[in-house]
């Protein structure tokens, strides 16, 4: 992660309760019109139908636990969620199987090499490690039940709807691209399967994989998602209780150890919240029992993440004291103090 330009805001700490919602709303819209006009980075070319984004577009959202929504910019644009669909199907997968069942088949631990690395599944076994990593979340996704390859794929698509409050339609033209280059994919799950890590066809689970990336979301829906993982696992907007409590607080945990891949550790120190960035430009941070940000934005840094997405949730993390390790004296304690 690049050097970041000091913040003129001051750090609020995590305990306490969000500022009142027209606040927030202020807060949002400062940050935005803050990174608006910030043109570092490089939209990703790999997947050729991303290389087309428009550099110019950011979107910022916040969704409060309670509900409150804030909107900035282009929150609503469209653009593919990307490896952001590994967390949420990974509580999919939790909440159907289980905690020890996934801990045990997936992982939970930083691989501190790529995101697509190979290495890293020789270097352990075949084992995926953790289920934000490309292996990882190929072989989440293959604990997705379903008697057919559709059926996961429509499970798959229903789950993340459920998260977003709305249905998620699939983007054509970026999955073709996708299925027509992600030889390292295919490979991956295949070297799963030869280690007895995958069950069923790798190319199928490899297909809904590469479906899940391509759906189509907006900054607002990653805010609702990531609310939905930080209100105990119930959708603050619709009310759907998506996920249980527990599944939440596996899920961010797991995503705080690894969202940012190799990065995973910069991202904590700096920002102090779980997050999970895909290859679009978006990015969502969770601050459980708070809400969660949703933020867009195509330039990309030298380790794939969105510069304008990633400083604008700096910011809201210290203006809106949503860091979970920033704290401060107790009251009680400083009464103690004076008597």
């Amino acid at each position: 992660m690049s050097e970041e330009p000091t913040d003129d805001v001051d750090q609020q700490v995590a305990t306490g309760a969000l500022p009142d919602p027209p606040r927030v709303d202020e807060l949002v819209h400062e940050a935005h019109r803050r990174y608006v006009d910030d043109d570092d980075g490089t939209v990703a070319d790999y997947i050729p139908a991303l290389a087309q984004a428009d550099p110019e577009l950011f979107g910022l959202a916040v969704v409060e636990a309670a509900g409150a929504v804030h909107d900035a910019g282009d929150a609503h644009r469209l653009f593919t969620i990307q490896s952001i669909s590994k967390l949420f199907v990974y509580a999919l997968v939790v909440d159907e199987l289980g905690h020890d069942v996934v801990r045990d088949r997936v992982g939970v631990n930083n691989t501190g090499l790529a995101f697509n690395s190979v290495v890293a599944i020789e270097l352990n076994d075949g084992h995926p490690m953790n289920p934000m990593v490309n292996a990882g979340a190929i072989a989440t996704t293959a604990l997705v039940r379903a008697a057919s390859t559709a059926e996961r794929w429509e499970r798959v698509r229903e789950g993340l709807s459920a998260f977003a409050g709305r249905q998620l339609r699939l983007n054509g033209e970026v999955y073709r691209s996708e299925a027509d280059t992600n030889d390292r994919n295919r490979a991956i799950g295949r070297l799963l399967r030869s280690y007895g890590r995958l069950d069923g066809d790798p190319d199928d689970v490899v297909d809904v994989y590469t479906r899940q990336c391509a759906l189509d979301v907006d900054a607002h829906d990653l805010a609702v998602m990531g609310a939905t993982l930080a209100d105990g696992g119930v959708n603050p907007v619709t009310g759907e209780r998506v996920v249980s409590a527990d599944v939440c607080r596996d899920t961010l945990a797991v995503v705080a150890a690894s969202g940012l891949y190799e990065r995973s550790g910069e991202w904590l120190f700096e920002i102090g919240l779980p997050a999970k960035s895909g290859v679009s430009g978006g990015i969502v941070a969770i601050a459980p029992g708070k809400g969660a940000i949703g933020a867009f934005s195509p330039r990309l840094d030298a380790a794939g993440n969105s510069v304008r997405a990633r400083r604008a949730i700096r910011h809201l993390s210290r203006a809106l004291g949503l860091n979970l390790f920033a704290s401060a004296p107790a009251v009680a304690h400083r009464r103690e103090e004076r008597a």
